[in-house]
C-alpha cells in the first residue's frame, strides 16, 4: 500500500483517545493495516499505532527482527492487535530506554511493567492472547499508550534521562546505535 506520514509530538491528534474498531475483515481495515506495516518498515520501527498516522482507531502493529534502531533487541513476532487490553502479571517493573517515531531523534528512560498479559483481535476478529516479558512487553505497552493519547515522554522516570540520541550516546548514558 503506502508509507504514511508519521505525526510528531505537538500534533493534537496524538493526544486523543482512539475509538474501538467495530467491524473486522473490511477493506478499509486491511488497507490501514497495510499502511501501518509499510510505514513501520520504512521507518525501522518496532511498532506503530494507528493514531500515529492520523487514524483514531484502536489498532497497533508491532514486531521486530534485525532493527538498526534497536540492535540488541530480541525478535518479536509481527502482530496486528486491535482493541487491545493490557494487564500486568505482577507489579514488577523495569526501566529501559525508549524512542518513538513520533518523537524522532529523542530517547528517554521509562519504567514499564516487566511482565504483561495482552489480548485483542486480529484483522479478521480472531482473539489473540499472550503473556510476555522484557522488550516485547515494553513495545506492547508503548504502542497501546498511543491509543490513549500518551507518549513516552509523559512516562519519564527522570527528565534528565531525556534527550537527543546523539548527545545521550556522546555522554555515555545510552549505548551507541547503528543509526
Amino acid at each position: 500500500m503506502t508509507e504514511r506520514t508519521v505525526l510528531r509530538l505537538g500534533d493534537p491528534r496524538l493526544r486523543q483517545r482512539s475509538r474501538p474498531v467495530s467491524q473486522f475483515g473490511t477493506a478499509e481495515l486491511e488497507a490501514l493495516i497495510e499502511d501501518l506495516r509499510d510505514t513501520m518498515a520504512a521507518q525501522d520501527g518496532a511498532g506503530l499505532a494507528a493514531p500515529q498516522i492520523g487514524v483514531p482507531l484502536r489498532v497497533v502493529i508491532f514486531g521486530i527482527g534485525v532493527n538498526p534502531r534497536y540492535p540488541d533487541a530480541p525478535p518479536i513476532p509481527e502482530t496486528v492487535l486491535i482493541n487491545p487490553e493490557v494487564t500486568p502479571i505482577d507489579q514488577a517493573r523495569e526501566s529501559g530506554w525508549e524512542g518513538c517515531l513520533s518523537v524522532p531523534g529523542l530517547r528517554g528512560q521509562v519504567s514499564r511493567w516487566s511482565r504483561i498479559h495482552y489480548q485483542g483481535f486480529d484483522a479478521r476478529g480472531q482473539l489473540i492472547e499472550r503473556s510476555v516479558d522484557g522488550f516485547h512487553a515494553r513495545v506492547v505497552q508503548h504502542e497501546c499508550d498511543h491509543l490513549d493519547g500518551v507518549l513516552f515522554p509523559d512516562r519519564l522516570e527522570d527528565p534528565t534521562t531525556f534527550g537527543f540520541t546523539e548527545e545521550l550516546q556522546a555522554s555515555g548514558l545510552l549505548a551507541s546505535l547503528r543509526r
